[in-house]
């Protein structure tokens, strides 16, 4: 191939990875807690040498996503198990392999009397223990997460931290697990607002910008590999004629 049907498919194909980036983005613009998605790109170099004996060419990649870890809306939902935070700070629930922490603050009780994500994970207070609590009474939650029952106090809501959001991985798309080695502290900012949620922080606007804008690029190099075959169709018509 030459340099420009290489580019371009290049090109092509981190639009596709973009899109599919997009996509989940606004499939999940109603999902509690989520948050969007974006993409970094760089240049790859190719080792294979083009048709034309230009060289190596440099083709454009999507090299890694990047999460954006912005505040969302809090929706009043009348719910007394809905918990929002305000300010940055993650709920630290107990998942299968280790801790993860979310910004879902839709919770329900399980069988036990556990606070629990709809996925069964235990909420988890500030000394790593589940609540337990007596799932046909009512709780309340105070701004600093102190949950009581009866008036009697069950214990603090678990709120982390992390000094950089940037060792943070998403598990699923309302989980993040911590994959280095930097210790979570507590959110002493944060602030916890019962009977509302976060909502997803996506921009549906923005999103179905973002795919016209992406889906105009891609057929652009659609445009430029024809071009390019043209142009060697013709190269190749005139030298059999000479």
């Amino acid at each position: 191939m030459d340099q420009i049907s290489v580019l371009a498919a290049g090109g092509m194909r981190s639009r596709m990875q973009s899109l599919d980036v997009v996509a989940n983005n606004l499939s999940n613009s109603s999902t509690s807690g989520y948050k969007s998605d974006g993409e970094f790109y760089s240049m790859f170099a190719s080792e294979a040498a083009t048709d034309d004996g230009s060289g190596p060419a440099s083709i454009p990649t999507l090299q890694t996503q990047w999460t954006d870890f912005g505040q969302g809306l809090l929706e009043p939902t009348n719910n007394p198990l809905d918990f929002g935070i305000s300010g940055k700070g993650f709920f630290v629930v107990q998942g299968t392999s280790g801790p993860l922490y979310t910004r879902n603050g839709n919770f329900r009780f399980d069988t036990k009397g556990q606070l629990v994500t709809g996925d069964g994970y235990p909420l988890l207070q500030q000394n790593g223990q589940p609540f337990q609590a007596n799932s046909s009474q009512p709780v309340e939650v105070s701004r600093d997460g102190d949950i009581s029952q009866n008036g009697k106090t069950l214990g603090r809501i678990k709120l982390a931290e992390f000094p950089s959001t940037a060792g943070l991985t998403k598990q699923g798309n309302n989980y993040f697990r911590n994959n280095t080695a930097q210790d979570p502290v507590d959110a002493t900012a944060a602030q916890i607002y019962q009977g509302k949620i976060e909502a997803s922080n996506v921009s549906a606007s923005h999103g179905a910008v973002r795919i016209v804008g992406l889906m105009r690029q891609f057929e652009m190099m659609q445009k430029a590999i024809s071009l390019s075959n043209d142009m060697g169709k013709k190269a190749i018509e005139e030298v059999a004629k000479i």
